[in-house]
Order: C-alpha cells, then sequence, then structure tokens
C-alpha cells in the first residue's frame, strides 16, 4: 500500500460515521476534524421539545385539605383562585371560601399604609421577622400599584423583604393593584381569610401608598397602621381629614441618625393634630410614636401598642362589631360591583355605550345625560 493510500485508508477507519459541514473544504483529509454525527438517542426518535406538563387541576378538597395542612404551594395557587376574573375560578373560590369559613377569624388583622417612601417594607420585615422569632406566623399580603398604561406590576415587595421571606412562619403575598382605589387589592379580603385558614395568626395589608385617599383597607382590617416621615405636612395638612382620621396608630419612622431630631419633632406636630381629631376607634386614643426600621429602635415599642389596641378592643367588644360591620360593607360592595358588570354587558347598552361616548367627548351632550340615557337603554322594556 502506497503512503497515499495508506493516508486514505487511515482517514477512512479513524473518522466518524457522518456528514462534513458545508463549509469544509473538499479532499481536506484529517486537516479538517469536524463531522456532523447522529446524537446518541435513548428514548426514541429526536423532535421538537415537548411542551411542559400542565399543573394537576386542584378540587375544592385538595384546597382545603392544603390549606388545613398548611401548605404554602397550595395557599398561593388559592389566592391565585380568588384573584382570578374567570366566571369557573370565581365559582370555585366562593366554594373554598366557604369551606374555609369555620376556620377564619382569629388572626390579628394589621393595615399598614403611608406615602410612598415612609418604609413600609422595610418595616413590615423588621416588625415580621421579630414576630416570628417569638413564635408566631405572620402572612403578608403586599398590594404593588399596577400600570395605567400596560396593565403590569413589578411585584417588589417579596424582593424588598428577602430576610422575612426566608423565615419558616412567613408568608409573603405581592398582589397587584389591578386599578383598585384605596391602594388595596380586589380581593385582598378573601385573601386575608385563607390566610387565617391556613393558620397564620397575624396578617399584615401593605397598601400601594397613593395618598390621603388611600382608606379602602380601614375596611378589611383590625388595626390600621399610618407610616409617616418627617416633613410629610404641617398641621393643616393633618387636619384636612382624609386617611389620618382613620388612623389607630401614627408611626414616624426613619428616626434615626441626623433625621432623629426632626423625626421627634414630626412626632410631636402629628400629637398636636391628632389632639383636634376624633379617635379612629372608639374606647381608644391614637397615640404617635417614632422608629427606625433601619436600626430597629421602636420597633417592638410601636407592636407592644398594636397588642394593647387588640386588648381594650376585644375587652370592649368593638373587635367584634367592627369585623360583622365590615362583612356587611363588603356584600354591598359586591352587589355594587356585579352590579355595574351587569351593566356593561347589557346587549342595549353595549350597543349604544360607543355612539354616546363619542357624543360626551365631542361636547354634544352633557355626560350626565348619556349616563341617563344608558341607565334607561339597560332598563328591561
Amino acid at each position: 500500500m502506497t503512503p497515499e493510500e495508506e493516508k486514505a485508508h487511515h482517514a477512512e477507519t479513524s473518522q466518524p460515521a457522518g456528514d462534513r459541514p458545508e463549509w469544509v473544504p473538499e479532499n481536506a483529509g484529517t486537516a479538517f476534524a469536524t463531522w456532523v454525527v447522529e446524537g446518541v438517542n435513548r428514548a426514541g426518535t429526536f423532535g421538537a421539545p415537548s411542551a411542559p406538563p400542565r399543573r394537576r387541576q386542584l378540587t375544592i378538597d385538595d384546597y382545603a385539605a392544603g390549606i388545613q395542612a398548611r401548605d404554602t404551594t397550595i395557599l398561593a395557587r388559592a389566592i391565585t383562585l380568588i384573584e382570578s376574573n374567570a366566571a369557573a375560578h370565581q365559582d370555585l373560590a366562593q366554594q373554598l371560601l366557604a369551606r374555609v369559613l369555620p376556620e377564619t377569624g382569629r388572626s390579628m388583622r394589621v393595615g399598614i399604609t403611608g406615602i410612598p417612601g415612609a418604609g413600609k417594607s422595610t418595616i413590615i420585615e423588621a416588625l415580621g421577622c421579630a414576630l416570628c422569632e417569638e413564635g408566631h406566623r405572620v402572612a403578608v399580603l403586599a398590594v404593588d400599584p399596577s400600570s395605567t398604561v400596560t396593565g403590569g406590576s413589578i411585584l417588589g415587595d417579596k424582593v424588598r423583604m428577602e430576610k422575612l421571606s426566608r423565615q419558616p412562619g412567613a408568608f409573603i403575598r405581592p398582589s397587584p393593584s389591578g386599578g383598585s382605589l384605596g391602594g388595596v387589592a380586589r380581593k385582598s379580603r378573601e385573601a386575608i381569610l385563607l390566610c387565617e385558614a391556613a393558620g397564620y395568626d397575624i396578617v399584615i395589608v401593605e397598601t400601594v401608598g397613593v395618598g390621603q385617599n388611600e382608606v379602602t383597607v380601614r375596611s378589611m382590617v383590625d388595626c390600621f397602621l399610618l407610616l409617616s416621615i418627617a416633613g410629610a405636612g404641617d398641621e393643616v395638612q393633618g387636619i384636612k381629614k382624609g386617611v389620618m382620621e382613620l388612623a389607630d396608630i401614627i408611626v414616624v419612622n426613619k428616626a434615626d441618625g441626623d433625621n432623629r431630631l426632626r423625626a421627634l419633632g414630626a412626632r410631636a406636630e402629628l400629637e398636636r393634630v391628632l389632639h383636634y381629631l376624633k379617635p379612629a376607634t372608639e374606647g381608644w386614643t391614637t397615640p404617635a410614636l417614632t422608629a427606625s426600621a433601619r436600626t430597629g429602635e421602636g420597633v417592638t415599642e410601636f407592636w407592644d401598642k398594636v397588642r394593647e389596641f387588640f386588648d381594650v378592643c376585644r375587652k370592649g367588644g368593638m373587635l367584634e362589631e367592627r369585623r360583622r360591620e365590615q362583612a356587611i360593607a363588603w356584600m354591598h360592595a359586591l352587589i355594587r360591583e356585579a352590579l355595574q358588570a351587569e351593566f356593561y354587558q347589557n346587549a342595549a347598552v353595549r350597543a349604544a355605550v360607543a355612539e354616546i361616548e363619542q357624543a360626551v367627548a365631542a361636547g354634544v351632550k352633557p355626560s350626565l345625560a348619556a349616563a341617563k340615557e344608558l341607565l334607561a337603554a339597560a332598563k328591561p322594556p
């Protein structure tokens, strides 16, 4: 065998069986070691990757058993269920709420609101970690603002509460506001009930933080806490009513370092304002406190005030009365929501609304007259 034949024979026997890539020159020999070879087939023929398996649909019994077993994954899916707008999901959610209702009502429901940047998430994390170390089970329902342009929401509160999220006794659920007024998600009330049924003895609702009109959370919690910072307004700002007259406890946050003296001054100013306001809860005088979520100073003290508030309300019967009133108010709110949805689904309204909207936009028809015309169209003949 000549040297050329020996070289060709060696190339044929030493290279794997397969095809050369298009960019390899002809008669390249062993100068190019790249070959396209068939892969190892371990489970049949290769093809397009299959879609990931869908999660198993849970039944009412699955949801109820998971919540009773304190399974946080099932609890999260149950909250997603009640937040869904699908008709089938809404029916299932109401059945689930009816099932777990006897296990609810045993928690301390605390709402925390305040202007953006007041440190709500930071102080909740400091408080939640301290409570978990005491043996409490803490659920945090954090509501993030939804974009009015895209409808999306960052849901960044769980990222902010990194230490609390690692606590075995904590559950953090961020939810989009979905455009709801009042700084809370539309289904936050039902989420509170599910958390209570899962054994969380403290439920904290953190609102979006939109200003003086953020009052809806008052209608779903027992204790309403307003978080403020130094420089948030003067006495006139305080007596302009709104959220301040609904607060059971006011805390001036960021009372540390160079800001400590300003925070103490803000606290004194709030105390003067509270002197002119009627207490939000009968038999309870709203205090103004200072705290620092960064250093932890004052956090234990203001939670002691929260405990004192619950003791006073339980002894005086205000807690049970407030929850009864809230349940009735929520029923009426749901009626208004259902009537509004039914109104816009009416065939006559859907047929006329576009033309009437154009007339209102063009300034041809007053808004009140247009509204009355649509209401008249919705009435049965």
